[in-house]
């Protein structure tokens, strides 16, 4: 479906519940502020709901306060609901419960998994990120970029790219990026505020799940788990999946970074996240599994001990080592 679909969509609608996936990241968070300022500035009604909190690293974009947290039974009045970032509708947990008969979805995404659950979707699987999918959007629909969008625009590029330096990094990418700067953004105090501003608390948290580092495959996998327990004990203030995980794949020889998570809200559940490098396909492991994302990152869960999702998992990964 084209971009066209979208704007018809924005334009033909007066009010937006605007929300991502469950442990937002900066391209979650940065998609979802710059589509929120788009629809303002185009006059439309925009709310953001999101599942769980924000995190500390990107309270420094501007209109995070303007988020409000799903609540059971709250009710909220809008025409269509936006996900962004959303592979399948289950992405959001809670807060697409809120759809109603007569709602529309509407879908923008650039996961290869995306299951096309939208009344409208724009799914772009070679999209660096969806805040290039909304930086399409705003030059398509002619919407002026102040400083505030270009600086969650940039925030979801940066994040989702590695800052540029995975595989989905194009020269698109850098004249995106060349054309935000032009805003006057002050992108090492982006950078700072997303990789460069960890507490006393949150290094000592980081150093307890290294402290329980391991390795399979003779150093290709390198796997860590977190316990329910471990949980319930600390309060992360912080994108802990990707901090882990970028550290993970820093490992001389790793393939394949694996976190496994026991859910406190859900007894019984393993969240997997992964990352890769070389010829492994993450993607087509988390989706074996109901999940998906990329090649090179994705996730799932496995009903199931973490014992158990840990034996499934780096069995699918031999495979692919093979």
């Amino acid at each position: 479906m084209s971009i066209q679909k979208v704007i018809d969509c924005i334009n033909r609608n007066k009010k937006f519940l605007i929300t991502s996936h469950q442990n937002l990241e900066g391209d979650a968070l940065g998609s979802e502020i710059a589509f929120y300022r788009l629809l303002k500035k185009k006059g439309k009604s925009a709310l953001i709901v999101n599942q769980d909190p924000t995190s500390e690293e990107y309270t420094f974009l501007k209109d995070t306060k303007a988020i409000s947290r799903y609540r059971p039974k709250m009710k909220v009045d809008f025409d269509v609901l936006v996900l962004l970032d959303c592979s399948d509708k289950s992405r959001p947990g809670k807060v697409y419960d809120l759809v109603s008969p007569g709602k529309t979805v509407l879908n923008i995404d650039h996961h290869i998994s995306n299951t096309k659950f939208g009344e409208v979707n724009w799914v772009l699987s070679d999209a660096s990120s969806v805040a290039e999918m909304v930086y399409r959007l705003y030059k398509a629909m002619r919407v002026k970029i102040d400083l505030d969008s270009a600086r969650a625009l940039y925030t979801g590029i940066l994040t989702d790219t590695g800052s540029f330096r995975y595989i989905n990094t194009s020269s698109f990418t850098h004249q995106m990026a060349a054309e935000l700067m032009k805003h006057k953004l002050d992108i090492l105090e982006i950078y700072r505020n997303i990789y460069e501003s960890v507490s006393y608390s949150d290094m000592f948290l980081l150093s307890k799940i290294f402290s329980r580092l391991e390795k399979d495959a003779s150093g290709k996998i390198i796997i860590f788990q977190i316990r329910i327990n471990f949980l319930r004990q600390k309060k992360v203030s912080f994108d802990l999946t990707e901090n882990i995980l970028n550290f993970g794949r820093l490992i001389r020889g790793c393939q394949a970074c694996v976190l496994f998570r026991e859910q406190v809200s859900k007894p019984g559940q393993i969240r997997v996240n992964f990352r890769s490098q070389g010829k492994v396909d993450v993607n087509r492991i988390a989706k074996f599994f109901g999940g998906g994302g990329h090649k090179t990152a994705s996730g799932c869960t496995i009903i199931g001990s973490l014992k158990q999702a840990r034996k499934m998992v780096v069995s699918k990964i031999k495979e692919q080592l093979k």
